[in-house]
């Protein structure tokens, strides 16, 4: 039988469970504690309730909240573009083609390389407090070069997403169909045993409202859930095509149309705002407020990846979605957790709740807030990830 662990004497525990302490979306308990037992949650409360346990941690008066749900990454890669970030922060704009750029330097790495870049950057999420995690190919964009990659994610996590359609193949840069053809024929064919999710760019400069709705509907014929990288850099039909295909989430929607906005509101798809592509693009940023106060549910994440939002901090991005995209410090962490897991259509992370995986973070403060309150200062001070302590 597994062994009973209580971390006691927490200042302000988030819980994410509003039938609990405050009775806000956060659940906030004061004074309070979790039993934890095997890789579950068991209990949750005031810590003077807490029951009897095997082992004591205490928490000396800091914050525990929910280890981050990161529902958006790409860390399937090799190389790095700081020539492309450096130009572009001397007055050049973003667009879509730097990924080619990426695409050379991993067809040419070695399955050990990717993976060594790939734990590299899983390990530094787990510093600042990041638990579960998902993760896309496409950077490949042959056959060969996709499977590899996300039998390589598939080893480090279950949050794998097929995203063979990032862009055109440069080989295939004058046949879009044919491309569009490979990606829902012999790749899909590949890919599909090693992932959940199927993913997306739809966007000028990618591919178009029907090239993405021929991909994702064939990946749902293959038992993979669409998400879709919707309305990033400009107005378009990503987020009503996210929405029409009950997609888990239409992640950037920095460009929206109110009927975009009521769409997302009136559906279970989740707007997964990124705001380290912004801060590193210099972009305008995603009207986080507009979509809560329309009722939609929203997530943060990192997009970590070579070209556009190179940082693994969620802590980071809380920082700047209560900085830049009018969201409340509790809005940013609630985001950043069940938000997370909504996106990933999981109800057993981004919650401290019995039954949940035991999935902590400990920051050094008395409050979540600080996250906001003290942008960039390295506030996690212990993680545990499925009941082992891991930071």
């Amino acid at each position: 039988m597994s062994s009973s662990t209580v971390i006691t004497n927490i200042a302000a525990l988030v819980t994410n469970d509003p039938s609990l302490g405050d009775h806000s979306p956060l659940g906030l308990v004061r004074d309070a504690a979790v039993v934890v037992e095997g890789d579950r949650v068991v209990w949750t409360g005031e810590s003077c309730k807490a029951p009897a346990t095997d082992n004591r941690v205490d928490a000396d008066g800091r914050a525990v909240l929910p280890g981050f749900v990161d529902s958006h990454s790409h860390l399937l890669f090799a190389g790095d573009r700081t020539e492309e970030f450096n130009a572009r922060m001397s007055g050049r704009p973003y667009s879509a083609g730097g990924i080619r750029t990426t695409v050379a330097a991993t067809r040419a790495a070695s399955d050990a390389e990717l993976e060594a870049g790939l734990t590299r950057y899983l390990a530094e999420a787990l510093r600042q407090g990041t638990t579960t995690f998902e993760t896309k190919s496409g950077y490949g964009l042959t056959t060969a070069d996709e499977s590899r990659a996300l039998r390589v994610a598939a080893r480090h996590t279950d949050e794998v997403t097929f995203l063979g359609a990032h862009i055109v193949a440069p080989e295939l840069a004058d046949d879009p169909a044919a491309y569009v053809d490979l990606v829902t024929g012999e790749m899909l064919d590949a890919c599909a045993p090693h992932a959940r999710w199927i993913d997306v760019f739809c966007e000028k400069g990618a591919f178009d409202g029907d090239q993405a709705r021929a991909i994702l509907t064939a990946g749902k014929a293959r038992g993979l859930h669409p998400r879709i990288h919707a309305n990033q850099l400009s107005y378009g039909p990503g987020v009503r095509l996210a929405v029409e295909l009950d997609a888990a989430s239409a992640d950037h929607c920095t460009h929206l149309t109110d009927a975009d906005v009521d769409a997302l509101a009136n559906s279970r798809t989740v707007a997964t705002l990124l705001p380290g592509a912004e801060f590193s693009t210099r972009a305008q940023w995603p009207d986080a407020r507009r979509l809560i106060d329309a009722g939609a549910t929203v997530a943060l994440s990192t997009d970590c990846n070579p070209g556009s939002s190179f940082t693994s901090s969620v802590p980071f991005c809380i920082a700047l979605a209560v900085r830049d995209m009018g969201m409340t410090p509790d809005e940013a962490v609630w985001s950043a957790t069940a938000g997370g897991a909504a996106a990933l259509r999981r109800e057993d992370v981004g919650r401290l709740v019995p039954g949940a995986y035991a999935d902590l973070t400990l920051l050094d403060a008395p409050s979540h807030v600080h996250l906001a309150y003290r942008p960039g200062v390295p506030l996690v001070a212990g993680v545990w990830r499925r009941g082992v302590r891991k930071v």
